[in-house]
């Protein structure tokens, strides 16, 4: 029996409004009920019939006609989405209104220079808000516990200014109303979600990012001093500290220096937004234990794989296992796990937005994404490489990972079928150095297979016999290279020209080379059993050239 798991409080539509509404969201048909719940984020696409989180919000990117836009209303609607997003300006016509009051679903306008990335990043932040922990009602400094846009707008009435809390990056966490109020610099901000690059190079120049994070009051920048020419309000900023440590920085835009008692008001707000941040950041690692928790019992098959995968919404979904390792790790143990933890993000950012339902956790060393598969099972090792090709596609380079993709589960009882497949397979791309990227498990068998009779091999201690250990003895004393001339001949198949330029020589002293082994080591280069069982011990045993070549 399955112990109930408790469900999560969802964001309202009305508290989107409210956090979003003055920059980024323009209500065009709404109704009255804003109280209606929102439970996750889609980007419609009319070709992908996946199933749709609860009560969604979908971004109609692309969508601008207006029978389009009706017809779209009545498709989520049957799907169970609550809300519409397409791109402003759209005129609340009475076709429109009618069809949104029809269908249940509120349609809203992205304004216009807004990014659809930011809109799902800043919609999924509200929205994860009740996800970790414990739901009761919680306050921090008379503020719901972790609510940033509340707080933003709280220091705004406190200082009669927009506002914005920004982490160390510079990146918005969260604002305030009445931003219209502020300077197109500050509109762009707030519609990028990034201070703009532009401007903080100035801040840098100019030591104001010292200055914040060395004083213990306000910091000022002024327009007119070389910033850039959007900027026409006074900025007051703080940073918010916990202890020694600078968690990020509030930005008020403002007509003249604040009071004395605004400045004081200032400094007690940075210290709630302290606990808020460190709620949130204690939030998400919780967050982050759970969801290893459960990815790592749903993948390893014993008395609780079942609860784990119902826990997850996966029971009784087909799925595939994908297994992400770092190809290139830096050498420091505190920057290797932090980057392990960036790219498993980047990782389960990738597959929600694919699969909504997708879980990743980082399990150990390895990120481990299971990702529902519906529909056609004919096509779904192909669609799982395209998922994995993809995500690596845009992470580019800077990325030194592999993703090894496990056979089909179609229950939760082949998920730990699943993960070995994708453990085999990231296996041999790791081993072969990033030569590869992404492998299927059917398509890495054999190399695989080499793999594991090499871990047996060097268990039971063997070591190279009959020519390859003749050779072998034949190189240590006269320091030649027999051997290696053997390799490159076989990983050439027999083509001269392609092996001697392995073995950087002329093709002549290959030639010479292979006759010469062929006599030292007694074996018969045209007998197919001598090639086979030469290659056979060359792959178990990897490591057997000279010292000096090893």
């Amino acid at each position: 029996m399955l112990t109930p798991v408790p469900s999560k409080p969802h964001t309202s539509l009305g508290r989107v409004l409210e956090a979003l509404g003055d920059v980024l969201l323009e209500p065009v048909a709404v109704g009255r009920d804003t109280r209606r719940q929102l439970g996750g984020v889609v980007i419609h696409d009319p070709h992908d019939d996946a199933e749709f989180p609860a009560q969604a919000v979908v971004l109609g990117v692309g969508v601008r006609e207006s029978g389009e836009i009706v017809r779209l209303l009545h498709t989520v609607a049957a799907r169970g989405a609550t809300a519409l997003v397409v791109r402003a300006p759209v005129a609340a016509s009475t076709e429109l209104v009618r069809a949104a009051n029809s269908s249940g679903v509120a349609l809203l306008g992205l304004a216009s220079g807004a990014s659809w990335a930011q809109l799902a990043a800043m919609l999924r932040t509200l929205l994860a808000e009740g996800d970790v922990g414990d739901v009761s009602p919680q306050t921090l400094g008379g503020m719901p516990s972790g609510d940033l846009f509340a707080l933003a707008n709280a220091i705004a009435a406190l200082l009669d200014a927009p506002v914005t809390i920004e982490d160390r990056n510079s990146r918005v966490l969260a604002f305030s109303g009445r931003q219209d109020e502020a300077d197109p610099s500050r509109v762009e901000t707030i519609l990028g979600r990034q201070v703009p690059e532009r401007f903080t190079r100035e801040l840098e120049k100019d030591g104001v990012f010292e200055r914040l994070y060395r004083d213990q009051g306000p910091v000022y920048v002024y327009p007119g001093d070389g910033y850039d020419k959007k900027i026409v309000m006074i900025r007051a900023a703080l940073a918010v500290r916990a202890g020694d440590e600078v968690l990020g920085s509030i930005w008020a835009a403002v007509d003249k220096e604040l009071s004395e008692e605004r400045t004081a008001a200032l400094i007690d707000a940075s210290k709630i937004v302290a606990l808020h941040m460190l709620r949130l950041r204690a939030g998400a690692d919780v967050e982050r234990r759970l969801r290893a928790d459960l990815v790592s019992t749903a993948l390893e098959g014993g008395s609780g794989a079942q609860e784990a995968i119902a826990r997850l919404g996966l029971l009784g979904q087909p799925t595939i296992v994908l297994a992400m390792g770092l190809i290139e790790a830096p050498d420091d143990d505190l920057r290797l796990v932090a980057e392990r933890q960036r790219v498993a993000d980047a990782f389960a950012m990738h597959l929600s937005a694919v699969q909504p339902r997708s879980a990743v956790a980082l399990v150990g060393d390895v990120a481990y994404g299971i990702v529902p598969m519906p529909g056609n099972h004919g096509d779904c090792r192909e669609r799982s490489v395209r998922v994995a090709s993809t995500f690596l596609e845009r992470t580019g380079r800077r990325v030194a990972a592999a993703i090894g993709i496990g056979p089909l589960a179609l229950d939760g009882s082949g998920l730990r079928a699943s993960r070995d497949g994708a453990d085999r397979a990231l296996r041999v791309l790791l081993t072969n150095g990033g030569s590869k990227r992404v492998i299927a498990a059917e398509d890495a068998h054999i190399e695989a297979l080499m793999l594991e009779l090499a871990d047996l091999s060097a268990a039971r201690g063997d070591v190279a016999t009959g020519p390859i250990a003749r050779l072998l003895e034949y190189d240590t004393k006269h320091q030649s290279q027999l051997v290696h001339t053997l390799r490159c001949w076989l990983d050439s198949f027999g083509d001269i020209s392609a092996a001697s330029a392995a073995a950087y020589v002329h093709p002549s002293t290959f030639r010479y080379r292979l006759r010469r082994l062929a006599e030292v080591g007694g074996i018969d280069l045209d007998d197919p059993g001598d090639r086979f069982a030469a290659m056979v011990q060359l792959h178990l045993l990897p490591r057997v050239e000279r010292p000096e070549e090893a």
